[in-house]
């Protein structure tokens, strides 16, 4: 087991926009230990995903998967997910407001408009090209991660900030 560091809001690399990976690279040892360190790592901070520049590695790798998570307990669940090199191909007009937070910010929230649902491409952990529909919450965290892989966080995408708030608050007058 390998829990790594999360880099924050205000490290270069949270700004920089990450490399595609070769897909040689990804059936490696270091690469698939790489992913595993993700995995654990986004479940040891209650995340519910995790790209690969939020542990300094600036790679297009995210990891996604709820599971009674702490953070957020209503959120529905999602089986592990890998997206390597992910492309968000299609997304739908409408737009949902919702609360959004980071590891990479901590202990903030605040309301971000993203696509209600969206379809996505990108290889798996095996190397094999996946398209996955999501809706909803599960589109809500593959914009979040995809954010990230361009150097994007979610303070980017919010209209205004005044919905911003400290987690402790967000506890008991927002939920």
């Amino acid at each position: 087991m390998s829990i790594l560091k999360v880099a924050r809001l205000g490290h270069p690399i949270i700004r920089k926009t990450a490399s595609p990976v070769a897909s040689e690279e990804i059936q490696s040892y270091e690469f698939q230990k790489l992913i595993d360190a993700m995995v654990e790592t986004m479940k040891e901070y209650d995340g519910v995903g995790l790209a690969a520049p939020q542990i300094y590695v600036s790679k297009q790798i995210a990891v996604i998967e709820v599971n009674k998570n702490a953070r957020y307990p209503n959120a529905p669940h999602i089986p592990l997910t890998v997206l390597i090199n992910p492309r968000i191909v299609s997304r739908a007009s409408r737009s949902e407001d919702g609360w959004e937070g980071c590891l990479s910010i901590p202990d903030l929230r605040g309301i971000v408009p993203r696509c209600q649902s969206l379809l996505c491409e990108a290889l798996d952990r095996s190397g094999n090209s996946v398209r996955i529909e999501a809706k909803d919450f599960f589109a809500r965290v593959i914009q979040h991660e995809c954010d990230h892989l361009e150097g994007k966080v979610y303070l980017d995408r919010m209209p205004n900030l005044l919905s911003l708030t400290h987690l402790a608050e967000f506890a008991k007058y927002w939920e």
